[in-house]
């Protein structure tokens, strides 16, 4: 009888332990966690996003702001296939004879490894001089009005054309360029393919590289796959920081549209006037007032991949670019110095102190990741290639012929 109820006893304990275990594994497994979308019904917020864009609750924008609808990307200007053009104009782009040195490539300074940016806070030129702006990603640069961050290119093809003849940056000139180009006959069949005859031209080489620049666009990210109906595409912490992001945030002054810019020109007040690490921004372009310390709206599509931040790039983390909006940017006063000074500029009226919270900045966070995507990987076996044709025009004094040329 004794052993009878020892063994009664050993069953109901295994027996608990047991029904303990399973019924453990079983909420592991269906109880939410905090990485998992919440249903709809859950969050009030999600609730009102989770319909057709034109039934989202309207933004926050500030009278006479144009803002644009939040959308899918419109079909390139140059379309999408790449076309002997841009097989060669990806070629130039990557080649560091480009460069007087030899050892400076477009893609020195606009890496696809780090979002077409080069992921410093300054770049660095020739002779490692250093440059004065951060770089920007060309992710989408087909769908701007301007470039650069103060607007003074108006096409790609003057883009492509600046920085190769900059004395702190490519340190070229169209002739060396076409020299040292022209004397790989490998460009030659490139040539022809793309333009018919294998001439070795500097319009040629601009309107290749920029061909080339035209196909860097964004990539569907998550963000997209929601507004096109699947709704759980998203997060609710990403459809809050969303609507945080339209709302309260005030985001949609200035990032509005399918590429989340206005690609208008506004006055941060990270300027510096006056000091030091001064830039006068588009008045450097314009010569206008008004334009002091202003500059052009970044892009936000990929954003997560592009830091650092601002047009110094002294802002090295999204979430920190976030916090520099919550205090209302900055607003540099007026010194007796500068008293009466009538190019004192003056900090966008559109930044304004926004009051959100830690979690709200968390959400806003978040879905600045869903609006990312990473863009596909190119194949860069020919780039070893060019750098060890590049080795052997610097072995052969190519380089020193072509400094003659700029002499």
């Amino acid at each position: 009888m004794r052993t009878r109820r020892l063994w009664l006893a050993t069953f109901a304990v295994l027996s608990g332990l047991t029904l303990a275990f399973v019924g453990g594994m079983y909420w592991s497994q269906h109880s939410p966690s905090a990485s998992d979308p919440m249903p709809a019904d859950d969050d009030p917020i999600a609730a009102l996003y989770r319909v057709p864009v034109d039934q989202w609750p309207a933004p926050t924008v500030d009278e006479g702001i144009d803002w644009q609808p939040l959308g899918p990307l419109p079909e390139p200007p140059a379309g999408r296939d790449w076309t002997p053009l841009t097989h060669l104009g990806r070629q130039l782009f990557f080649d560091p004879r480009m460069s007087s040195s030899g050892q400076i490539a477009c893609a020195s300074c606009h890496d696809p490894e780090h979002g077409w940016t080069d992921g410093r806070q300054l770049p660095f030129g020739h002779l490692r001089a250093p440059g004065t702006r951060n770089t920007q990603s060309l992710i989408n640069a087909a769908f701007m009005d301007r470039l650069f961050r103060d607007g003074r290119a108006g096409s790609l093809e003057a883009q492509v054309s600046i920085p190769l003849a900059s004395d702190i940056e490519m340190h070229h000139t169209p002739a060396g360029a076409v020299q040292r180009i022209a004397a790989r006959e490998s460009y030659a069949t490139q040539f022809e393919a793309a333009f018919g005859d294998p001439e070795v031209t500097y319009p040629r080489i601009v309107s290749a590289i920029a061909d080339f620049e035209r196909r860097l666009i964004s990539r569907s990210s998550r963000f997209d796959a929601f507004i096109e109906g699947k709704h759980d595409a998203l997060s609710d912490q990403e459809i809050r920081g969303l609507h945080w992001f339209r709302t309260q945030g005030r985001c949609m002054n200035c990032h509005s549209g399918p590429l989340f810019t206005d690609q208008q020109f506004h006055n941060l007040g990270l300027n510096f006037y006056g000091r030091p690490l001064q830039d006068l921004g588009r008045y450097n372009v314009t010569g206008k007032p008004e334009d002091v310390g202003t500059f052009r709206t970044s892009p936000l599509r990929d954003v997560a991949f592009t830091a650092p931040y601002m047009h110094n790039g002294m802002i090295p983390r999204l979430r920190n670019v976030l916090l520099f909006y919550n205090k209302g940017g900055a607003h540099p006063k007026r010194g007796e110095k500068h008293a009466d000074d009538p190019l004192f500029p003056k900090t966008s009226p559109l930044l304004q102190p926004l009051d959100l919270s830690t979690e709200q900045i968390d959400d806003m966070e978040a879905f600045l990741h869903a609006i990312s995507a990473r863009q596909n990987r190119l194949s860069m076996r020919f780039v070893a290639d060019l750098r060890e044709q590049a080795e052997q025009d610097r072995e052969a004094g190519a380089h020193d012929a072509d400094s003659e040329i700029r002499r």
